[in-house]
């Protein structure tokens, strides 16, 4: 019996995984093998292309999967190790994209932007409700979360939102929440909300640049519906 004899059933497709991955960057690949190369480093000692094929069969995607919530991931079956790899490799990915944009000016990094907002919230189960706080040459200065809600609804305070913008000396927002829906068009409450934001804003001097709602099947930007 030689060495390779030794070695579980697994351990070359695991290599051949890899292998093919490097070779092609991932193109081509489906979301169950980028996932069987992550659950490698968590689970060493187990065939986890099963595993991987039913967490992408219950969660729709490797994007919804990693944005799911600890208890959804540990009812789906997840280990703690798996669960911690799974957040670890959203984390990693959302600090990427957020790098694309802090200290930018939106004007040229708008697509950048975009990307960041869906990569964070369109796969949320409830909606979150952020503001990116820009300087006087509309760079981002901070990106914070304000508020989560229900499956259909986030309180927003127009007073609180005025009140960060100022101590953070910000001279511009936009604001940025979710339909967990899937669908982005504006709700009515959506628009009179954006409308007394915008009023309080104004009357401190602070501009309210654009307001964005991000779903599953796009986004939609009330400055381009001519909604600001």
């Amino acid at each position: 019996m030689t060495a390779d004899d030794d070695k579980p059933h697994y351990h070359g497709h695991r290599e051949r995984l890899r292998t093919r991955f490097i070779e092609t960057n991932g193109d081509g690949m489906p979301d169950y093998e980028i996932l069987e190369l992550l659950l490698f480093n968590a689970i060493p000692r187990r065939d986890v292309k099963p595993l991987a094929k039913d967490l992408i069969a219950q969660f729709g995607s490797l994007g919804a999967l990693l944005s799911a919530e600890p208890e959804q991931l540990r009812k789906a079956g997840c280990s703690e190790a798996t669960l911690a790899m799974l957040k670890l490799t959203r984390v990693a990915g959302l600090r990427l994209l957020k790098g694309d944009i802090m200290n930018k000016s939106v004007i040229s990094s708008w697509q950048a932007l975009l990307d960041y907002c869906h990569a964070a919230m369109q796969h949320n189960a409830t909606e979150q409700f952020r503001i990116l706080f820009l300087d006087r040459k509309n760079a981002v200065i901070r990106d914070e979360e304000q508020q989560r809600g229900t499956v259909d609804h986030t309180p927003v305070y127009p007073r609180e939102v005025v009140r960060r913008a100022l101590e953070l000396q910000a001279s511009a927002l936009i604001m940025v929440h979710n339909h967990p829906s899937g669908d982005p068009t504006p709700s009515q409450a959506d628009i009179e909300m954006t409308r007394l934001v915008r009023e309080a804003a104004k009357a401190v001097g602070i501009t309210l640049h654009d307001h964005v709602i991000v779903g599953r099947q796009g986004h939609t930007s009330f400055r381009g519906q001519g909604l600001l």
